[in-house]
Order: C-alpha cells, then structure tokens, then sequence
C-alpha cells in the first residue's frame, strides 16, 4: 500500500505543530504541513460557531482543496472547524485526528489525543500523560554526535537548563531568573559540574541576562540564538535537566530521555499545569527543583510511540 498523505494543520504556534508533527511522523505518514490563517471575526468564536471554515481563511493560508488527504492532524483551538469542515467535504473518508480537546462534539473526530489534565473522555478518545511530540532516539543520537564534540571538555555533570515563558499560570521574570540561578549555582556549588541553558522563543531577554551574569563565574554555557538549536543536544548530552514549569511540551520530552528531570516555578496550586506535573511525579518521571541533584531511575515516557500505535490498530492500518 502506498504511504498515506497526512495533512497537518498549522497556526504557526511550534510547540503545537511539533505535537501534530511528531504523531504524523510516528505514525508513518507522509506530511505536508497547511498554514491556516483564521479571518476576524471567526479567530475569536468558538469553532462550534464558525460558519462555513474553508471559505472565510485570511490571506496567508494554504488552498485547502481537493484531492483530499487520507488524514488530518491538527492540535489546537484554532484549527478544530477546519478539520471538521475537511472531513465533510470528502464525504467522511478523511480521518480526522485531534490532538487536545476540541471544546466541541467528539463525533465529529475519528481519534482524539488529550493529555490526561484536559479532562476530555470519550471512546474516541486516547488520554495522555503530557504531550505527543517529535523527540526520537535517532534524533537524540543524531544532536549529541552533531554537538558533542562542543561539550567534550565542561566538567560533568551536566545539568541541562530548558527555559519556556511566561504564561496564564506562571511568570518566567527577573526575580525567577534571581532563584534560578541561586539553585543553579548551589548545584554547582555542592556538585561540581556545569551548566547548558537554552531559551525558547518565549523566554524573556532579561532572564536570560541575569542567568549569564549571575552564572559567569561558573562553568556554564548559555545559547545565545545564533546557529542551530541545542536544544536536542542538551537532552541528549545532559546528565540531569530542569525544566521550566510553564511547558508541557518540554517536560514532556525531557522525561522521554529516562534523565532525572526536574521541574522549577511550580506554585503548588490548581489548575492543569499544576495536575499535569503531580502526574509526572507520581510516575517517577520528575521532581520540584530546590538546587540538590539526585538519581533514580523510571521508565522513560514514550506518550507519541503508544499512542501512534494504538491509532494504528483503532483505525486498522
């Protein structure tokens, strides 16, 4: 049979095409990415309320036009009545695949991946413990031979440092960057070793700052944006990594590495960002961050590959 054609719904938000991305790829498909643009005033509404969602697309979008794809993926809120809309026009033979809740009717989906903290229960439906995303092993080896030589000579262990932003739940400021690095050097302090921080698209310069001047005495290296991403390579290379608590994706992918992960900003509170992390921890995967190192061990968290192969076989291929 030949390699069925996937479209991936893109609004130009990484952190949710790497989750489309990372399931189409896991799930064999051959990809190609369809930038939707939502016009004023439907980008707003609900996509229960959206009237008509191939029509009304802001200059910038794709053609969203037959021939059909045998799938859609899309992750988000933006792009739901799309998808919807895609799946009728090719008379229900596309396979719609949704990757957080909907917000709207689960049977107009034919799977649907949630993380366990959206609270969405169908029988459509596949719950995770974090995100799909597209970190493999072959990636990881692939970075730590690009970058290796690089790191070769740092004093181990390395801690690995992956910053997200501010967002709803958590404020990723200068006083945060202040307790940051008083953790950091304290590890450092107590048990040798050095630094690798890598900031996201997110990630305030100020923060960024502090960490670089309170850490330059130490032996510490901090991305400054230009070049490729380390990104990968710091997974794979570090010997333990903290991640910021205002990303799920990340978290998700550091605990794919079997690494001791931990985990600062945590409030303590309610809400899903909060639940998503009591998760982790009960599984073994991660601990709140209070500057002291420590190893254990966990089975690493595979969410994409069990979840690729459970579409497989609820769908036949």
């Amino acid at each position: 049979m030949s390699q069925r054609v996937a479209w991936v719904l893109s609004n130009g938000i990484v952190g949710m095409d790497n989750q489309s991305l990372g399931l189409a790829e896991a799930l064999g498909l051959h990809c190609i990415v369809k930038h939707v643009v939502p016009r004023a005033p439907w980008k707003f509404l609900p996509p229960a309320l959206w009237l008509e969602p191939l029509r009304f697309l802001a200059e910038g979008s794709d053609s969203l036009t037959p021939p059909w794809p045998d799938v859609i993926i899309g992750t988000g809120r933006l792009n739901v009545a799309v998808s919807i809309a895609i799946k009728r026009a090719s008379g229900g033979r596309v396979a719609n695949i949704r990757i957080q809740n909907p917000r709207v009717s689960l049977r107009q989906f034919d799977v649907v991946v949630s993380p366990e903290h959206d609270i969405c229960h169908g029988g459509n439906v596949i719950e995770t413990l974090g995100a799909v995303n597209r970190v493999t092993q072959a990636k990881l080896e692939q970075a730590a031979q690009l970058f290796g030589a690089q790191f070769d000579t740092l004093s181990r262990p390395l801690i690995g440092v992956l910053l997200g932003g501010t967002n709803q739940r958590y404020t990723l400021d200068s006083a945060f960057a202040q307790r940051l690095a008083d953790k950091l050097i304290r590890a450092l302090t107590t048990r040798g070793g050095s630094v690798l921080i890598t900031p996201s698209r997110r990630t305030d310069p100020a923060v960024v700052a502090i960490l670089r001047e309170r850490l330059a005495a130490h032996s510490a290296v901090v991305w400054d944006g230009s070049g490729e991403n380390p990104y990968l390579a710091y997974l794979a290379l570090a010997d333990y990594l903290v991640v910021t608590a205002d990303s799920v994706n990340m978290a998700s992918e550091a605990c794919f590495t079997g690494k001791p992960v931990f985990v600062e900003g945590l409030a303590g509170g309610k809400g899903k960002f909060e639940a998503f992390h009591r998760s982790l921890q009960q599984r073994g995967c991660a601990r709140p961050f209070t500057g002291e190192l420590s190893d254990w061990h966990y089975a690493r968290l595979d969410e994409t590959q069990r979840v690729a192969g459970q579409i497989k076989h609820n769908l036949g291929w």
